[in-house]
């Protein structure tokens, strides 16, 4: 709180005028975050529409990295935090899911994009400004298969990553469809 005063040219004792203490200011950030995902209108293709919904999650939580601990931990029922979901869920239901496998489907993608993003961006195999040190050290392990993926991280691109990513789950729901 004190750094957040001071960020904002007050005292730590104003923030708790407009907040409940750190949980609230909390709250807040995971609500901030949610609410900035932006997606086009539904196209008519479901799997567009979920890829499209998926991406704009993605985006707005890489846009806040170290809120990626908060938005795991934290429910909101803020309403426009609570866009992005309902959007996923329309479209994975227009691909003809309901109950229980909408919901499987509704978790499957969530997970996908907050957990690539905090693998990407705090994970062991995040892309930071020395990945040869981070490729090195676990190429350095016996486990040929996290070395090769290590290699793999430190020329990967994080947008190819989700597209692929997003292939892969989109490919699974349609098989699951016919």
């Amino acid at each position: 709180m004190r750094s957040l005063a001071t960020e904002l040219g007050t005292g730590p004792m104003t923030i708790y005028n407009y907040v409940d203490g750190r949980d609230g200011l909390e709250q807040l950030v995971t609500e901030a975050v949610l609410a900035s995902a932006t997606w086009p209108d539904p196209s008519g293709d479901w799997r567009a529409d979920v890829h499209a919904v998926a991406e704009g999650m993605w985006r707005a939580v890489r846009a806040h990295p170290h809120a990626i601990p908060l938005i795991l931990t934290r429910r909101s029922f803020d309403l426009p935090a609570l866009r992005p979901a309902e959007a996923l869920v329309q479209a994975l239901a227009r691909g003809g899911r309901s109950g229980t496998e909408l919901l499987v489907a509704f978790r499957t993608v969530a997970a996908f994009v907050t957990g690539l993003a905090q693998a990407e961006l705090a994970g062991p195999l995040l892309r930071d400004t020395d990945v040869s040190e981070t490729t090195g050290r676990i190429a350095e392990l016996p486990f040929a298969g996290l070395a090769e993926i290590a290699k793999a991280a430190a020329a990967s691109d994080p947008e190819a990553e989700f597209a692929e990513g997003m292939r892969i789950i989109l490919a699974g729901l349609h098989e699951k469809t016919r």
